[in-house]
């Protein structure tokens, strides 16, 4: 990577152009859950936020709070977003300045100016070697916003995350180049603590965090690598 990380002045914060509570008028057939969800949905000031931005979730703010604290996005840096869709790490990582944005995911995305799209599974070898192709290079940050249909069931929902994040963590060993970056959701639980000790093996340092854009209820976290050591 030609250019070091540098800091950028910080973001407008969404929670200071928080507005009255909107009240749904009429149920409209709607369950009781869903009328519960629709309602966080329109009292979200991170979905308002990004819906004024043109951002594709508000799930891009997890991001831009992550690189604000541990300054994870460089100028010109080669970078790949696993499970992408719908795109917001992607915008987030090309508008701070990405040189490359190569986005994988099995569902179809969108197409988002300057950023490569390969729809296909990250585990396969074949779509390995098509990241490579299009990165030009080893990958700088290797990114994961993964996470599977919850079941409902803690434990059975954690499992899934963290072997979603463990198949992350062996993408990005293939592809990082040394000194590279991973960024990983995880979920609170207690399996989590064997893969922070697997990162501590391949990166300098390892930390975790909850961004506040995470729901305050949300037991997710994210686990920040740096520094890789192949």
């Amino acid at each position: 990577m030609a250019n070091p990380p540098r800091r950028r002045p910080a973001r407008d914060n969404p929670l200071s152009a928080r507005s009255e509570e909107v009240r749904l008028t009429t149920a409209n057939g709607r369950s009781p859950s869903s009328q519960r969800w629709l309602a966080r949905q329109l009292n979200d000031p991170y979905v308002v936020a990004a819906q004024a931005r043109g951002m594709r979730s508000r799930a891009a703010f997890k991001l831009t709070e992550l690189d604000e604290r541990f300054h994870l996005l460089a100028t010109g840096a080669r970078v790949v977003d696993l499970g992408a869709a719908p795109g917001g790490w992607s915008q987030v990582a090309r508008a701070a300045g990405a040189g490359t944005v190569v986005a994988v995911d099995l569902l179809a995305m969108p197409p988002i100016e300057g950023v490569s799209f390969i729809q296909g599974d990250f585990a396969e070898p074949a779509t390995v070697a098509r990241v490579l192709t299009r990165l030009g290079g080893a990958a700088d940050l290797v990114l994961s916003d993964m996470a599977p249909n919850t079941t409902g069931h803690a434990a059975t929902d954690h499992m899934r995350i963290m072997a979603l994040a463990e198949a992350a963590l062996d993408f990005a060993v293939s592809v990082l180049a040394p000194g590279g970056g991973f960024v990983a959701k995880l979920l609170q639980g207690g399996s989590e603590r064997e893969m922070l000790r697997r990162l501590q093996r391949h990166f300098a340092s390892v930390r975790h965090a909850k961004p506040p854009a995470s729901r305050k209820e949300s037991r997710e976290l994210y686990v920040v690598a740096k520094g890789f050591r192949p």
